[in-house]
């Protein structure tokens, strides 16, 4: 018996879900990938629906052996479905097995290449292997205006940005793009910016690193930029491990990080160090009130708090 039937990609097993390289936080141009939500499977057996939805549950359960062979019995019973081949090369991806998913990936942008889902895919797997798309043009469409926007628009998502304008600049011009040549320039220009700012930084530590390290902790403090914090706590600790400022900087973005029982460690080892400081001391003690509460020891969190002199 045959049948119609819908299938809605975002209530099944993840099926064509968009990647997440499509939702970064810059906005980026408008892309015609699929307007609708729901994918027309027209007129397939009994046997394929079964096989299809089964091979969906379980590589969503990551059980991805039975996915991919459930999937091959799918390509039997239709072997120019592209869906097929488009969820073979994921399922194969995610088990790891890359160079027979580039094969099913190939074969669903060459039969789609305006396809943003089934490149990226591809683009992927490529790149899981250490090798580009150069590599495997020959076997690909790729004189498709709308296959060279999509990889250039994937390349700005991993940022990067070379070789982004290598693909999109000998394109023929239009809106999407220029805005996208805009938005790449636009980041390379930041991501000159932040070199730059971090050579100056790398300077200022060498002419003075005790008082620069502290200058750039109490910004990236101010900033919340906690990863930094981290980082630059560490290696400022390592070189100056009496120094109480570190040790407080350090336990802070321990504290922002969730580490609650690692910043507790850290603080309390830094308060051995304190000398004549009651504004550093008065923020040892809140952080460490914060610590004691987050991992639900109040009697300890009020202890510190009360510690805590006014007016500093």
């Amino acid at each position: 018996m045959k049948e119609k039937f819908f299938l809605s990609v975002f209530l099944s097993f993840g099926f064509l879900v968009i990647p997440s390289v499509f939702y970064a936080q810059e906005e980026t141009p408008d892309i015609n990938i699929e307007e609708s939500s729901e994918v027309f499977l027209e007129e397939y057996s009994d046997a394929f629906q079964e096989n299809f939805f089964e091979a969906l549950k379980q590589k969503g359960i990551e059980n991805y052996d039975k996915a991919i062979n459930l999937l091959l019995q799918c390509k039997q019973l239709q072997p120019d479905n592209i869906v097929v081949d488009y969820e073979l090369a994921k399922s194969y991806l995610a088990d790891k097995q890359f160079i027979i998913g580039q094969d099913y990936a190939i074969k669903a942008v060459n039969a789609e290449p305006g396809n943003l889902w089934y490149l990226n895919v591809l683009v992927e797997l490529v790149q899981k292997q250490g090798n580009t798309i150069d590599g495997i043009k020959s076997q690909l469409s790729f004189s498709d205006q709308q296959l060279k926007e999509n990889l250039a628009l994937i390349y700005y998502q991993q940022k990067k940005y070379e070789q982004a304008l290598k693909v999109l600049s000998p394109l023929n011009a239009s809106i999407f793009t220029e805005e996208l040549e805009s938005k790449i320039n636009t980041a390379m220009k930041r991501v000159a910016t932040k070199s730059k700012a971090i050579d100056n930084n790398s300077t200022a530590i060498e002419k003075n690193p005790l008082e620069a390290y502290r200058t750039e902790l109490k910004n990236l403090i101010e900033s919340d930029n906690i990863e930094q914090l981290f980082s630059l706590s560490k290696e400022a600790l390592d070189t100056y491990p009496l120094q109480p400022f570190f040790y407080f900087a350090n336990g802070h973005a321990l504290n922002k990080m969730g580490k609650n029982k690692n910043a507790i460690e850290v603080l309390e080892s830094g308060m051995d160090y304190m000398l004549d400081d009651v504004a550093l001391e008065n923020k040892f003690y809140t952080e460490l009130s914060n610590a004691y509460t987050a991992i639900g020891d109040s009697v300890k969190a009020n202890m510190y708090l009360s510690k805590v002199k006014p007016g500093f």
